[in-house]
């Protein structure tokens, strides 16, 4: 996985107060291209981002727009130029918001056919027929002397096959082992789009490379070509193995044509198989073999055991008076959890209620004190400071189990040993999920399919890596903390847990979200609305949003803007090399 750069204060990199304002003010300014007509993204102009006169127009506005809308109907969306302003034709399916499934002379590339693909071994397969002939397959890769092999599916044209190719090899560098774009999909209004890193965690879900590819010859052929008990799935299995040898993956942003069919998008045609490359690869890894398919197609639910003896877990949660949350939380984890060896630590940061210091007088549980104004990671590193469990588990007093193995299968993925963090799905007072892993898109932002990321695809169903999880749920081995030296206390209220998850990754670990570990979370009950500038500033500076910084794990042509989603439309240079 991609090594992430932080910038400390020290670094000459260090943003100017000036252009952290610019920046800011570009992102904000981006929101409100997106959220209405020109009257209000005027508006937004002339009262600024978060000042008095903002705050007052809205107090004020407000219930004056919900009368405009009632009597106007739908506002039209207008989109920022930089994610374009053309919108799909059937929006209703189209996922990202704005995009438009483009011609291959749209695209900009050279189709005048006279390019030779020579180096590259074409492997043209019938995805309606019975069985691929692998063997069949493995003799040409075996006999030929190209430098790539790519599989397309036999309705791919000739134009389209050397429209792929040109682009594929165009970006292809002397240490890549595989070269990925994004694809079509089923749905020509929804295209899958891919991250710039492959998770070896969700590449354990679900196939997260696909076509079209180029493959290099000679990586496979030092494993023996591909498995010919993979059926379908040969190809999954191939990354699977091409990865875990430590093969270079590279990502081109960019919808090109040569991607599966929609056959391939099915249980029938998939499912089998892809259980069984997953369990081979668990296998391998000497990770069990609990695999079960999920309702969406070619996801797989995986489980590796939890490590026997099961290791002592302290639950750490921070709180200021609030007992009827910390009671219901502890109520929920005391008749729910079914792990054994667990533990509960109380941080007090100063209570002033009779009832919340009796409670604390009588518990059986550890109260640590945690005296002075509240910072959220100054009362975490002290909890952590006073276990001596194998992991901690980190859990806002404003949440409620309702998984009742929600330890088993966490610590089972943080003891894997290239795993630091894990986190969980959280669902809203009314069930509607609020957290399904953090993207950095351009911002830090909580993914929520029922809201932000309303596609049910591949990716929202897996198991997968992911760029940070949310502190109110938050299970990583205590010692991978004390390496990191806990949370940065200068982050006091905000992005501390963000933070801590970015920098676990630095030592080639991966941070991991899980969809089957569910909790209700009461947002902000406690903490409210505490959500300081320094904080974000001083993240901002440290990871370069909004500047190089580029999440791993979340496809790179997604802009989240407000509760949209929107395609950021690239370039195509055929014959530059590399993003």
């Amino acid at each position: 996985m991609p090594r992430l750069r932080q910038f400390d204060p020290t670094d000459t990199h260090q943003l100017t107060d000036r252009e952290l304002q610019r920046r800011w003010g570009a992102f904000h300014a981006s929101i409100h291209m997106v959220q209405g007509v020109w009257w209000r993204r005027a508006l937004g102009r002339m009262l600024g981002v978060n000042t008095r006169r903002y705050r007052a127009a809205r107090v004020v506005g407000r219930p004056l727009l919900r009368v405009v809308r009632a009597l106007t109907g739908r506002e039209k969306v207008v989109v920022p130029e930089e994610v374009t302003a053309v919108l799909a034709v059937d929006e209703r399916r189209a996922f990202p918001r704005n995009y438009l499934p483009q011609s291959l002379a749209a695209l900009g590339l050279d189709l005048r056919g006279d390019e030779s693909f020579d180096d590259v071994l074409v492997i043209v397969v019938d995805e309606t027929s019975h069985a691929p002939k692998i063997e069949a397959i493995n003799a040409s890769v075996a006999s030929s002397t190209a430098t790539w092999l790519c599989v397309l599916d036999v309705a791919v044209s000739n134009i389209e096959r050397a429209a792929v190719l040109s682009v594929l090899r165009s970006r292809a560098q002397a240490d890549d082992d595989v070269v990925f774009a994004d694809e079509a999909g089923a749905l020509p209004e929804a295209p899958i789009l891919k991250s710039p890193a492959v998770g070896a965690h969700t590449l354990l879900s679900y196939n997260v490379v696909g076509r079209p590819a180029l493959i290099r010859a000679d990586s496979l052929r030092r494993l023996g070509g591909f498995s010919p008990d993979a059926g379908w799935a040969f190809e999954h299995d191939a990354y699977l193995r091409l990865h875990e040898a430590g093969a270079r993956f590279r990502h081109v942003a960019l919808v090109l044509p040569g991607g599966r069919p929609a056959a391939t998008f099915t249980s029938e045609h998939l499912d089998v198989d892809t259980l069984y490359v997953v369990r081979a690869a668990l296998a391998r890894r000497g990770w069990g073999e609990d695999v079960v398919a999920r309702e969406t197609p070619g996801v797989v639910r995986w489980r590796p055991p939890v490590p026997s003896p099961k290791p002592r877990i302290d639950i750490i949660i921070p709180t200021r008076d609030r007992l009827d949350l910390v009671r219901q939380c502890l109520s929920a984890i005391e008749s729910l959890t079914t792990y054994p060896n667990y533990d509960v630590i109380l941080l007090d940061n100063d209570s002033i209620e009779a009832d919340t210091l009796a409670f604390f007088e009588s518990t059986s549980y550890r109260v640590v004190r945690c005296p002075g104004p509240f910072n959220y990671a100054a009362i975490v590193n002290r909890g952590v400071a006073h276990s001596q469990a194998d992991y901690v588990l980190t859990l806002n007093n404003d949440t409620i189990v309702i998984t009742p193995d929600w330890l088993e299968q966490m610590v089972a993925l943080a003891c894997l040993p290239d795993v630091s963090f894990v986190g969980a799905c959280l669902l809203d007072r009314d069930g509607t999920r609020e957290h399904e892993s953090i993207v950095i898109a351009p911002y830090p932002q909580h993914l929520r399919t029922d809201s932000n990321y309303p596609h049910a695809d591949q990716f929202a169903a897996a198991t997968r890596d992911v760029a940070a999880v949310t502190g109110a749920v938050q299970m990583v081995r205590r010692e991978i903390w004390n390496e990191l030296g806990g949370m940065d206390e200068q982050l006091k209220v905000v992005m501390n847990d963000v933070d801590i998850c970015l920098r676990s990754q630095e030592e080639s670990r991966y941070v991991v979200y899980t969809p089957d570990v569910r909790l209700y979370h009461h947002v902000s009950s406690s903490r409210g609305t505490l959500d300081p500038l320094d904080d974000r500033n001083r993240f901002i500076r440290r990871w370069d949003i909004f500047g190089s910084f580029r999440d791993p794990f979340f496809a790179e042509s997604l802009l989240l803007l407000g509760e949209t989603m929107y395609y950021r439309h690239r370039e195509i240079a055929p014959n530059s090399k590399g993003r």
